[in-house]
């Protein structure tokens, strides 16, 4: 077999075209048969819940194993410290990017929306989970209330706060190897136990595309095609202007690194979620030369505090309503209000539906935009969702590389070979033996 055909055979066998297959059969059933397109969505929701099934192990499992690896406390809290403060500085940008987009496009114009008419019942949960969500709560969710519960409830936070305690335990104690071996061969197992689960990603991206067309189809698109436009405009400049300045920084490709994650991507956006990506993002980026500690550390905190995409997003929205019912903002106002969702934004993953509960806490906490009015994003939440979560794998990943590369503990050249698409030896680097299974799927 000639290599052309060879090559040609991988990418027909790969999950990145099956996936792709599944994107646009989703699309066409949701279009052609929008019924049946709806009564496919527990396709999409089944398999959401499959991947959450192994997301908490393979959190804790990563980071217990990476910390007890490092044995260097002071490193560990150098590296938690450096992470938070680019994952501040990051989404402040998004957040002011996403301001001015909306200023600038003003999407929500010309509506002349009453917020007197507007339906409340869709939104009632969203109001409710919106008061509760807080600095002192956001606190407390993150501290779980048993061990078991931390994995039984499924927040990333809880597992990352037990994982990291673990691990600190392990450091500290004597005999810690065979601790150490059972975890490492524990995490091969959920590994591996992944990659099966992700040969039902095709079927799972054609349910949850098809329930989206099926549902709220064309016509609620150029309804509101003005507000979609924004976000992907301020989604698109922020991938290629900031991000990409942080990877030219990092001598690292954009192009190539979004290429390399093409699998993850295309689950995420078939799924409208970046957690069933979560396991394939971790193992690539200790693949690319990513240490497991950092990786292990940087990664799930950054689906919590490094949402770039929901920071542009929330600024849009919230302004969005505004412009849509007529609501003068003073420019104190506006600030206040980038200032409020500086903080809330943080908690957006905490909780199921955080984007549009962390929108109506801020609207709620503002006081001058009407909290009803985000019943007007429901209709394109979805698509939005789509767009803001590809915005954040591709930020979690540079993240990761950027505070690994501040730790001089990035393998530059390991990166370089593997972006260009070169095979690498197996080394310091190596994610071991089920991670190198649940790649192979995928290439």
């Amino acid at each position: 077999m000639t290599a052309p055909q060879s090559r040609t055979r991988r990418i027909f066998r790969s999950l990145y075209f099956r996936v792709l297959l599944g994107l646009l059969a989703g699309i066409t059933v949701g279009a052609l048969f929008p019924h049946l397109g709806e009564a496919l969505k527990p396709l999409g929701d089944g398999f959401i819940k499959l991947v959450r099934m192994l997301v908490t192990p393979i959190i804790f499992l990563t980071v217990v194993t990476g910390i007890a690896s490092m044995g260097d406390m002071k490193k560990l809290g150098r590296v938690g410290v450096k992470a938070l403060v680019y994952f501040e500085v990051v989404t402040t940008v998004a957040l002011a990017l996403g301001f001015c987009f909306a200023q600038l496009l003003r999407p929500g114009q010309g509506m002349d929306i009453d917020p007197r008419v507007l339906d409340t019942k869709s939104i009632e949960q969203y109001i409710h989970q919106g008061h509760q969500l807080g600095v002192t709560g956001f606190l407390l969710n993150i501290l779980p209330d048993s061990f078991v519960g931390a994995f039984a409830n499924g927040d990333i936070l809880p597992v990352l706060f037990l994982s990291v305690l673990v691990g600190v335990a392990l450091v500290v104690i004597d005999e810690k190897q065979q601790l150490l071996s059972i975890a490492r061969s524990a995490s091969h197992l959920f590994f591996r136990m992944t990659s099966i689960v992700m040969e039902l990603a095709p079927l799972a991206v054609f349910g949850a595309m098809a329930f989206t067309i099926g549902k709220y189809g064309a016509a609620t698109l150029v309804s509101l095609v003005k507000v979609l436009l924004c976000m992907a405009l301020a989604g698109t400049i922020f991938i290629i202007v900031v991000l990409g300045l942080i990877c030219k920084a990092n001598r690292i490709s954009l192009w190539r690194l979004i290429l390399y994650l093409k699998e993850e991507l295309a689950i995420a956006i078939g799924t409208s979620s970046s957690e069933p990506a979560l396991p394939g993002l971790m193992a690539k980026m200790e693949r690319l030369g990513c240490p497991e500690a950092i990786t292990g550390l940087v990664i799930p905190a950054g689906y919590s505090f490094n949402l770039d995409g929901t920071s542009i997003y929330l600024t849009i929205a919230a302004l969005f309503v505004a412009q849509a019912t007529n609501t003068h903002l003073t420019l104190g106002q506006q600030i206040f209000m980038v200032l409020v969702l500086m903080l809330n934004s943080k908690g957006a993953a905490a909780v199921t539906g955080g984007g549009f509960i962390t929108l109506a806490a801020t609207l709620s906490a503002l006081g001058t935009i009407p909290v009803v009015g985000i019943t007007l994003l429901l209709g394109v939440d979805r698509f939005m969702s789509q767009m803001r979560t590809i915005v954040n794998l591709i930020g979690n990943a540079v993240a990761c590389i950027t505070v690994s590369r501040w730790e001089k503990s990035f393998d530059h050249e390991r990166a370089q070979q593997l972006l260009v698409g070169k095979s690498v030896a197996q080394g310091a680097h190596d994610i071991g033996a089920a991670e190198r299974e649940f790649d192979s799927i995928q290439m």
